[in-house]
């Protein structure tokens, strides 16, 4: 029996201006499952958005509370980020990547939202006919939003099929030969599947990045959280999976927002290989009439006029995070597990209602549990199961929004407590009983 009908789902999504509720967006879905609450106080199951659910790292709000005391809230902070912030991400790539990147191509940003948005810009700019973005899906979609936004167009594939060496080094050779690709964008983990690229991937991946000349945007929101691996040990390997071990042409983006669950206070960073953030482009010149320096025409011309720098505060405060990382004194991987625990949970639940992994293997091993994963039932679309799932009061996105060619939804579990685990179980054995595969 479900516990919404149609009727009040077509109400609720009347009232919040949701225009099609199968297709709707992350923050559509959000609001839709917010007017249910309030409108008969039954609570959702909140699948959807992917905001973090542990504590923000007290090392940090100490950090940046100290950097208030001192003044620096009086003062505008420098564009390229302030001098601690950029040696501790040099120090942390090379501590967790393995990677030398110099302090001044570390660029902090507000959020990796932002570091993707000029990243766009300037990779699309710099050379003539190079004007496209290359996206390994599923992903984020709110990156393709930056695209319709900044008016870029775009191509995409679902690697679902193509994972390997061999096979996706044919796609991406066919892409790439066009001739009008910029960049390539992908999230390793992957938001929404959770699937990791591996290094014979990320090798084929930035060998033909240095061939074609193209600029890998290497989303980096979930650092070391591929718990298979023994990750998050400073200066021992393994080290993170990274493009940057195959090519020059890369922009790492690392989030505060996961790692240190410190998402309200808006701090990423764009790491800039040294080769390409020294590199001039006569395009990036002639626009901006400045040097046509790579870093410094995306530090300078392009993020300064969004957000004119980050907050003076939040940099000492991610410095510190990084630095005690580094030093071993914070220990992110063990802090974010829980993800894993309730990934492990959940998945359980589901499976034994009769659903399914949608993205379920990486090319050597079952994906692993965290922040994300992909749920299939059936025959059912995407979207037709989010709606399914929607009357049962449980709230997700359609794995269609990411470019997913694959019928199945997102789940995030960063909002799953433990009270919410019987009430899931409940309504899951509902949604069988009312939906049983033939």
């Amino acid at each position: 029996m479900t516990l919404f009908s149609e009727e009040l789902l077509a109400e609720a999504c009347r009232e919040q201006n949701v225009a099609e509720l199968p297709k709707a967006t992350i923050g559509e879905v959000l609001l839709v499952a917010q007017y249910l609450e309030r409108r008969t106080g039954i609570p959702f199951v909140r699948m959807d958005q992917g905001s973090p659910g542990l504590p923000a790292n007290r090392i940090g709000i100490e950090a940046e509370k100290r950097a208030l005391d001192r003044g620096v809230g009086s003062q505008y902070p420098p564009a390229a980020g302030v001098p601690e912030l950029k040696s501790a991400a040099s120090r942390f790539v090379k501590a967790f990547i393995d990677i030398d990147i110099a302090p001044s191509g570390c660029i902090p940003t507000t959020g990796s939202v932002e570091a993707s948005f000029g990243s766009f810009l300037a990779c699309t700019q710099r050379i003539p006919g190079k004007d496209k973005v290359l996206f390994i899906d599923p992903g984020f979609p709110i990156q393709k939003s930056q695209l319709r936004v900044l008016g870029i167009g775009w191509r995409e594939f679902d690697i679902y099929s193509l994972r390997g060496a061999g096979p996706l080094r044919e796609k991406l050779e066919e892409e790439l030969s066009k001739g009008d690709i910029a960049a390539i964008v992908y999230s390793n983990p992957n938001n929404p599947a959770w699937i990791c690229l591996e290094e014979e991937e990320l090798q084929v991946i930035g060998e033909l990045a240095t061939r074609h000349d193209v600029v890998v945007m290497e989303d980096l929101a979930y650092f070391c959280m591929d718990y298979r691996r023994d990750l998050g040990r400073p200066f021992e390997p393994p080290f993170l999976p990274s493009v940057a071990r195959y090519t020059g042409n890369y922009i790492l983006m690392l989030s505060a927002s996961k790692i240190f669950s410190y998402a309200g206070q808006r701090i990423a960073l764009a790491c800039i290989s040294d080769s390409l953030y020294s590199r001039r482009f006569e395009a990036l010149a002639a626009r901006y009439h400045d040097s046509g320096v790579f870093g410094v025409t995306l530090t300078a011309s392009i993020l300064y006029m969004i957000t004119s720098g980050c907050t003076a505060s939040t940099q000492y405060a991610y410095a510190e995070m990084l630095e005690r990382s580094c030093d071993g004194t914070i220990d992110f991987v063990s802090d974010t597990r829980e993800y894993e625990r309730r990934a492990s949970r959940m998945k359980d639940i589901f499976l034994r209602n009769g659903f399914h992994i949608v993205y379920d293997r990486d090319v050597t091993a079952p994906v692993g549990d965290g922040f994300f994963f992909s749920l299939g039932y059936g025959n059912l679309s995407g979207e037709e199961l989010l709606v399914e799932l929607m009357k049962y009061g449980v709230s997700s996105i359609s794995l269609s929004t990411t470019g997913s060619h694959r019928g199945g939804v997102r789940a995030c579990v960063s909002r799953m407590t433990e009270g919410l685990y019987p009430l899931l179980e409940e309504r899951m054995k509902e949604f069988a009983k009312d939906h049983p595969i033939k």
